[in-house]
């Protein structure tokens, strides 16, 4: 790091300081080297970051808090970070994109699909079949950022780009073929799910995670269409008795800072933000997933609940099932103004493939 500290300037007629203050002064020119460029420039800074999940939820244990703390020891404490959770006014899914970008709060970890539309080239990972874990959704999403997504995240600085492991149904009755499906109400994850509910005869009900117990237990919804996760995160595993693996579809979510608060901080700063980032947290997400996941899986299994995972014919069926709607699908996306959704969504099935074989 430069030293930003002002020449020192000789003045002989000045007696020279006793050994002892000399001893000070050379301490206290040290520690103030020792201080971080940002510290010593404007004092200390607060990042507010805000999220939608809850305050006890893995997310924020696993993935913000050691960030948040990377960053505080890069900076040598010049850097705290204030995090907002679900349980705050600033915990509304909805609201994440649009209070980062106006700055309402510095950092936000938020949803692709939320608000609808906002992030359209990025969701096209979101349709049926794409990317069966996380490490490859992710760095897809990621690796196609720069070239074809930039679009999506004008006045924001990506921090890291994330899908979770493709998630299945976990239903009050028994589902195993796509035929299983005709008449039942379940909740939803996003509009792409919703078109492949929808086109096999299911009901499709848009609902928060945090409202999955409730009206499952009362019969309200007959099913989720969700993760592993979420089966532990939401005590799931209570009211719900099948869990088919199908491993359909996955969601979209972006980890960012307001770019005009990235570029107006002091250089080492922006330097520990970007170090604690992208590739650290990138090589975090797989064996987190995995984590969070095997926690849904064994809650469901303690339960003596029937746990499905689809063999390579079962697999077939649901795929078959689903690909009458990729065209429909790639053509309502060009309708909402993703006129290049054919290139992106076959950018994102060779990136997928190349990662899958690594």
């Amino acid at each position: 790091m430069p030293d930003e500290s002002p020449p020192m300037t000789l003045v002989p007629s000045q007696p020279t300081p006793a050994p002892s203050r000399r001893r000070l002064l050379t301490g206290l020119a040290a520690a103030a080297l020792a201080l971080p460029a940002a510290l010593r420039a404007q004092g200390r800074i607060t990042l507010k970051v805000s999220h939608f999940v809850a305050p006890t939820h893995r997310l924020q244990s696993d993935l913000l808090l050691p960030w948040a703390k990377d960053i505080e020891t890069r900076t040598q404490g010049a850097v705290t970070v204030q995090i907002s959770a679900a349980n705050s006014a600033l915990g509304q899914a909805q609201n994440q994109l649009d209070q980062c970008l106006n700055g309402v709060v510095d950092v936000a970890y938020g949803l692709c699909g939320l608000p609808r539309g906002r992030m359209a080239r990025s969701m096209l990972i979101e349709l049926p079949f794409m990317a069966a874990t996380a490490e490859a959704g992710s760095r897809t999403l990621w690796n196609l950022y720069p070239r074809l997504l930039g679009d999506d995240y004008k006045g924001l600085k990506p921090l890291l780009l994330m899908t979770h492991n493709a998630g299945g149904l976990h239903t009050r009755g028994k589902v195993e073929h796509p035929a299983d499906l005709r008449g039942l109400r379940i909740r939803t994850p996003s509009p792409t799910v919703s078109l492949l509910l929808s086109a096999l005869g299911a009901i499709p009900v848009g609902m928060p995670p945090t409202q999955l117990y409730e009206n499952l237990d009362k019969g309200v919804i007959d099913g989720a269409a969700t993760t592993w996760d979420a089966v532990h995160s939401f005590r799931l595993d209570e009211v719900v008795r099948h869990h088919l693996d199908a491993r359909f579809f996955t969601a979209a979510f972006w980890f960012g800072i307001n770019q005009r608060r990235f570029d107006a901080l002091p250089a080492d700063v922006r330097a520990a933000i970007e170090a604690a980032s992208g590739e650290a947290l990138l090589k975090r997400v797989q064996p987190m997933w995995d984590s969070w996941d095997d926690g849904g899986r064994a809650a469901a299994r303690a339960r003596g609940s029937q746990v499905l995972l689809p063999d390579a014919a079962l697999q077939a069926e649901w795929r078959n099932a689903a690909a009458p709607l990729l065209d429909g699908a790639l053509a309502e996306f060009q309708k909402e103004g993703v006129a290049n959704a054919r290139e992106i969504h076959g950018a994102m099935l060779r990136e997928i493939a190349r990662l899958s074989k690594g």
